[in-house]
């Protein structure tokens, strides 16, 4: 499916943060006609507002900041029961820019902060293995519908995305995900976008800054996306020919200096920043691994 051009938000914003910070951004929704007729929520059908958000790691609108690792108490954090039987495990998060996780399909913790300023997160669920885990993965919009945003005095600036995430259990993003996009922007032409059969390769527009073009379309860029499949959180779905998760640094994210990630270095131990095969222009992203 492709659109061209920005849409008018059908919500002004999803979140506004109760105190003075220095990096609050309007999270807007909205929708958009495709050349085939297909109405489009834009930049993802979320379930913010719908589901349990989860508890904070750090996170200034509420003024949870923990100093070190040593000063986080997650013994209060509620757990999601998907198996009576199975093993409490504590998940540790922070996305670039917004989450929705699910555990065999069942909604365990939307991301309190569907933009700015930057928070992670703590989550808590009983599950038996083997269990899937289902992450909807959002770089939001400041320009909706183009995949841009204010960076470096330029308003029409390529966004990034990135997760995040260790578990109790051991298990850890990397490239042993699979990840699949779903919307991608900015574009010059749809014709950037090459299909090999599952991949969505924009790979020759440069996957990461500072070497990813920046597209000169401005408000005229096109986006292509693709439906998202029925059922992708549960355990039953096939994502075997989905393409693997691609691991990131922590400079090709710009993180090296976000408190809401670095100030917990032994909380994300042993993990890897994903995103699909490209950072800059995959806007919205489903990853998934099933854990055995």
């Amino acid at each position: 499916m492709i659109t061209q051009g920005q849409t008018k938000p059908t919500v002004e914003n999803l979140y506004k943060c109760p105190v003075q910070v220095s990096n609050h951004r309007v999270s807007a929704v909205g929708t958009i006609t495709a050349t085939d007729g297909t109405v489009i929520t834009m930049p993802a059908p979320v379930q913010y507002g719908k589901g349990p958000i989860a508890a904070d790691l750090y996170n200034e609108c509420n003024q949870v900041t923990p100093a070190t690792a040593k000063d986080v108490d997650a013994s209060k954090v509620p757990v999601v029961e998907i198996d009576p039987d199975g093993e409490v495990i504590t998940g540790y998060i922070v996305a670039d820019n917004y989450f929705e996780m699910y555990v065999n399909g069942k909604l365990v913790g939307i991301d309190h902060t569907p933009y700015t300023p930057f928070n992670s997160a703590i989550v808590k669920f009983k599950a038996k293995r083997p269990y899937t885990l289902a992450f909807l993965l959002v770089d939001w919009d400041e320009q909706l519908g183009i995949g841009m945003e204010l960076f470096q005095d330029n308003p029409r600036h390529p966004g990034d995305g990135g997760l995040i995430a260790r578990f109790s259990d051991g298990t850890v993003t990397d490239s042993n995900w699979k990840a699949q996009t779903f919307y991608i922007a900015p574009l010059n032409a749809p014709d950037e976008v090459v299909e090999i059969g599952n991949v969505h390769d924009t790979t020759k527009l440069g996957r990461v800054h500072p070497v990813a073009k920046k597209p000169p379309c401005a408000d005229a860029c096109y986006a292509v996306h693709y439906k998202m499949p029925d059922a992708w959180q549960g355990a039953a779905f096939d994502d075997s020919k989905w393409p693997r998760a691609y691991e990131y640094t922590d400079t090709d994210i710009g993180v090296t200096a976000l408190p809401a990630y670095t100030r917990y270095p032994e909380l994300f131990e042993g993990a890897r920043w994903i995103w699909s095969s490209n950072l800059v222009f995959d806007n919205v992203v489903i990853a998934r691994r099933t854990v055995r």
